[in-house]
């Protein structure tokens, strides 16, 4: 079986151009961003689309990816904004930080990216060597629904917005098959360039591969790697979770090394 991880963010600008308006998050970060002291981490934090918002309200972060293009990206924006955020590029499995902090997070669903129950144990390891005891960590993962996980394996529109560059009008769609004994869904993205008069004029698409894992599955993993879990959410409201829920907001405290 092939996982695909890294194609979908290969063009930091298209990504950007995508996801950098939608920050649903920013509150909700903001709120627990205001009772913490000292720097907040920002894990798999990509082109910095939560970490230059708090950056600009006053927070003192620490940027943490893998993908070098992708951090290269956050480092032209925060530079442009002359904000004094530290980019590293690790993995999160690894991490290897000279500092610690009460408040780590990680969002844009990027739990998912971990695909392997060593993976995950691995990245909550590196997240509890990093917080201070009662430290917060919080994080969002898909929730998997029948409706989330049984998708058609059918190419399926998705949406459509406006390049800001090219003008052209951008469908896209999705494939998705879902790998049932390694609870991960394998998603081919298409996008499709149209110009003005509705014609095609470019294709492109990527793959992702993402882990889901359910509520009480996730519930012992975090026990065994140090965390209480405070609240579950099913948005950035605080809505709480429940059987039609979208994705899983988390809010762990580290309660043992």
């Amino acid at each position: 079986m092939v996982f695909y991880n890294f194609e979908e963010y290969d063009d930091p600008i298209l990504y950007d151009k995508e996801n950098e308006l939608y920050m649903p998050e920013l509150p909700f970060l903001l709120k627990w961003a205001s009772n913490m002291q000292g720097t907040i981490i920002d894990l798999a934090c990509g082109t910095g689309r939560m970490t230059i918002p708090l950056a600009k309200n006053g927070c003192k972060l620490i940027g943490v990816d893998i993908h070098e293009g992708m951090l290269n990206e956050a480092r032209k924006k925060a530079t442009h904004l002359a904000l004094p955020i530290e980019w590293v590029k690790q993995d999160c499995t690894t991490l290897n930080l000279p500092a610690k902090s009460n408040f780590i997070y990680s969002v844009g669903n990027a739990f998912q990216h971990f695909l392997t129950n060593q993976s995950q144990d691995d990245l909550l390891a590196s997240v509890n060597k990093h917080l201070e005891i009662d430290g917060i960590f919080i994080f969002s993962t898909r929730f998997p629904s029948v409706e989330e996980l049984l998708q058609p394996s059918t190419k399926e529109y998705w949406r459509t917005y406006t390049d800001s560059d090219t003008h052209y009008i951008v469908d896209l769609y999705t494939i998705s098959h879902y790998d049932s004994l390694n609870q991960i869904q394998q998603y081919t993205t298409i996008r499709k360039y149209k110009n003005i008069d509705g014609q095609i004029v470019d294709e492109k698409s990527t793959k992702i591969s993402l882990r889901y894992v359910f509520p009480k599955e996730m519930e012992r993993m975090l026990l065994g790697n140090g965390f209480e879990i405070a609240a579950v959410y099913q948005d950035w409201n605080e809505t709480p979770a429940t059987n039609d829920s979208y994705e899983l907001i988390y809010v762990c405290k580290k309660i043992s090394k």
